[in-house]
This record gives structure tokens, C-alpha cells and sequence, in this order.
């Protein structure tokens, strides 16, 4: 049975990293001794050392491991034996080419379908959806597909941010930019704001957070989706 937590963000202002998820973290990886992380969307550049370091701070608070697979030589292996799986944020195209490169995208899939618990943060959440053409990201690189990990039936755009109409830029919205997606494609897409998760327990997907979520289907009016709403209709 799948068992996601998928988070818009993995910091929020003012706090440390993962600290407003500790506690459901703790809960979700409560069997899991050692969790993997998968570092290869890398946030600015920086290098997979760096960043295993930065999580392994992290959950060090809540007494588990981190092992990158960076440091293995068989990356397909050690995603089925994984007790756990993070997938941390960054360039979302950098980590979907990646997986596809590294030739892990199915074996990840498969293992998180089959019950292996998984985290995803921002670039993490968004592979967890149909496709990563919703994200917010710029394309470094180029992958050698959108296709994703297909684990929720929809697509998300996370750290999704409302217009402000007190503000005098022109440019696009968040909103604007979802429109333009629906002009060709007909997946629903789920604006997750910062301090959301969605929760997946099987084939059930709940939001969870204090915040709403904002949902965007072709040819229809966005809809605010309260927390603790259940989004397993979602086709």
C-alpha cells in the first residue's frame, strides 16, 4: 500500500529545514532505521555531499539515518532495499533527466507503490504526479521525458503563490501559467501553498496543513480546497 507524505516545501520562513514536519515524519518513517535520499535535483548548485548533510542534520532529530545514493554503486538496488525514501527539492529538471539517466525512475515507482514510505519536497512532490510540466522550475537541462512517477493522479504545481493585487508587475500568475497548461493538456493540477502536504495512504490522498489548496481543471473555475479535504476523486 503506498504511504506518501508530499510537501509543497521543505522550509518554511523563519524556520529550519523539515522542522515544521518533524512530527509527521516521525510517524511516517517509524519502522525506518536508515532512510534514503535521493539528492540529485541539488538546490543551488550545491554538491550531493553537501546536501546529505543538510538532511542528515535534519532528521538526526527524530533519531533516523541518512544514507544518499550518491554514496552506492547500484542505484536500483538500493532503492529496493530502501527502509525509506526523500526525495529533497531543487531544479525539477535536473531531477527527473537524472532518474531517467540513472535508470531509476521505474524502480522508483515500484518501490514506493509497493509500500516503501516516501517523502517528497518541492522538485521531490512534483515527480510524484503524472507529469513535471506544471513546475515552477527552469529548464536547465533537458529529460528525456515529462512523464514522472504517476503516483497521484494529477499533477502539482508546489510553492504555488496567489496573485497580489496590491502589486504593480504585469507578468504571468501562477494561475496564468496552470491556464496555459490546460489549453493542451487535460490533467488536473493541485496548487499546494507552502506549509500543505498532501498525505497518501494507499490509494486515498487527503490535504493536510493549515492552509487551503487551490485546484485547476481544464475548462472549469479553480476551486479552494480546504485542508483535511479528500483529493481521491481526482482523475
Amino acid at each position: 500500500m503506498k504511504n506518501l507524505i508530499i510537501a509543497s516545501t521543505s522550509t518554511l520562513h523563519g524556520g529550519e529545514y523539515l522542522e515544521y514536519l518533524l512530527p509527521e515524519l516521525e510517524k511516517h518513517f517509524e519502522y525506518c532505521k536508515t532512510i534514503l535520499f535521493i539528492p540529485f535535483a541539488r538546490p543551488s548548485g550545491i554538491s550531493h555531499e553537501e546536501y546529505a548533510f543538510k538532511v542528515a542534520s535534519a532528521f538526526a532529530k527524530i533519531g533516523k539515518e541518512i544514507k544518499g545514493i550518491h554514496e552506492v554503486d547500484d542505484y536500483s538496488d538500493a532503492i529496493q532495499k530502501a527502509e525509506g525514501i526523500f526525495t529533497g527539492g531543487g531544479n525539477t529538471f535536473l531531477l527527473v533527466t537524472q532518474l531517467y539517466k540513472k535508470d531509476c525512475m521505474i524502480a522508483l515507482a515500484e518501490a514506493v507503490k509497493n509500500g516503501t514510505p516516501y517523502l517528497g519536497t518541492s522538485a521531490g512532490s512534483n515527480i510524484c504526479g503524472l507529469t513535471m510540466q506544471t513546475t515552477n522550475d527552469m529548464p536547465i537541462v533537458y529529460p528525456p521525458s515529462f512523464k514522472t512517477l504517476g503516483l497521484i493522479p494529477f499533477n502539482l504545481n508546489p510553492h504555488y503563490l496567489d496573485a497580489d493585487m496590491q502589486s504593480k508587475h504585469m507578468g504571468e500568475t501562477r494561475e496564468t501559467r496552470i491556464a496555459e497548461f490546460h489549453s493542451f493538456n487535460t490533467i488536473p493540477v493541485l496548487g499546494l501553498r507552502e506549509g500543505s502536504w498532501l498525505e497518501v495512504k494507499g490509494e486515498k490522498v487527503v490535504l493536510k496543513g493549515g492552509l487551503k489548496a487551490r485546484l485547476f481543471r481544464q475548462n472549469q473555475i479553480p476551486v479552494e480546497m480546504d485542508s483535511e479535504s479528500d483529493l481521491s476523486f481526482l482523475k
